[in-house]
C-alpha cells in the first residue's frame, strides 16, 4: 500500500479533525500539558533549545507552546498539505526526506507517522535522527493501541497505518534513547543521565 498522499489533507480533512468541535481530535488542555510536560523535562535536562522543526505542524498548535516555554528559540513549520501550507505560510516538505542546512535543537513530529507505509517509516526515522541533535517529541498510533482498546475509533482517522510498536521503536534506536512519555534524546545530545532516567536496556 501506498503512503497517505498530499491530497488526503485538504480543507476538509481538517475541519473533520481539528476544526469541528465535535469531530476533532485536539483537545486544548491536552496539549498544553503535554507541551509543559516535553518543554520542562529538556529544561530541567539543561538541553540547549534554540532551534525548532515540528515536521508534520498542522495547525501550528506547538508554536505558542515553544515561544512560551523558550522565547528566545526559532519555531520551523514543515508541512506535507498543500492547503495548510498556503493557509499558514508553512515550508512544504515530507518527514521521510526533508532536509535542513543544520540539524535542530528538537523535532516534533506529532501524528504523522501512523499515515505512512512500512517503506516509508523506516526512512522517516532514519530522516528524524539526521534532523536532531538534541530531542525527538514522537506522538504516532501503533498496533497495540487498537488492540488494547484505548483509542476513541470515531475519533480516529481510519486511514492510518497500524504498524506494531516495536518497528518504530528499531527505527529509532540507530539515532536515539528513549527516556518515556514520547521523548527520545539524540545519541548526540551530551547529556548526562543516570541508568534509571533513560528506558534504554543498556
Amino acid at each position: 500500500m501506498k503512503s497517505t498522499s498530499a491530497a488526503t489533507f485538504d480543507e476538509a480533512y481538517y475541519q473533520r479533525f481539528y476544526f469541528d468541535k465535535k469531530t476533532s481530535v485536539v483537545d486544548p488542555q491536552h496539549m498544553e500539558r503535554l507541551g509543559a510536560f516535553v518543554c520542562s523535562y529538556l529544561q530541567y535536562l539543561r538541553l540547549p533549545v534554540h532551534r525548532v522543526l515540528d515536521v508534520g505542524c498542522g495547525i501550528g498548535l506547538w508554536k505558542t507552546i515553544v515561544a512560551r516555554h523558550f522565547p528566545l528559540a526559532t519555531y520551523h513549520g514543515v508541512e506535507f498539505s498543500p492547503y495548510l501550507c498556503e493557509r499558514y505560510g508553512w515550508e512544504p516538505g515530507s518527514v521521510v526526506d526533508y532536509r535542513a542546512e543544520a540539524p535542530f535543537d528538537l523535532v516534533i513530529c506529532q501524528g504523522v507517522l501512523a499515515y505512512l507505509n512500512p517503506g516509508d517509516l523506516k526512512r522517516a526515522l532514519h530522516n528524524l535522527g539526521q534532523l536532531s541533535h538534541g530531542a525527538l517529541y514522537l506522538e504516532a498510533l501503533s498496533r497495540e493501541d487498537w488492540e488494547q482498546g484505548i483509542l476513541d475509533e470515531d475519533l480516529t482517522d481510519p486511514g492510518l497505518f497500524r504498524h506494531r510498536a516495536a518497528l518504530y521503536r528499531r527505527g529509532l534506536d540507530e539515532g536515539f534513547t528513549p527516556q518515556g512519555g514520547g521523548l527520545w534524546l539524540s545519541r548526540q545530545a551530551e547529556v548526562p543521565l543516570f541508568a534509571l532516567e533513560t528506558l534504554s536496556q543498556g
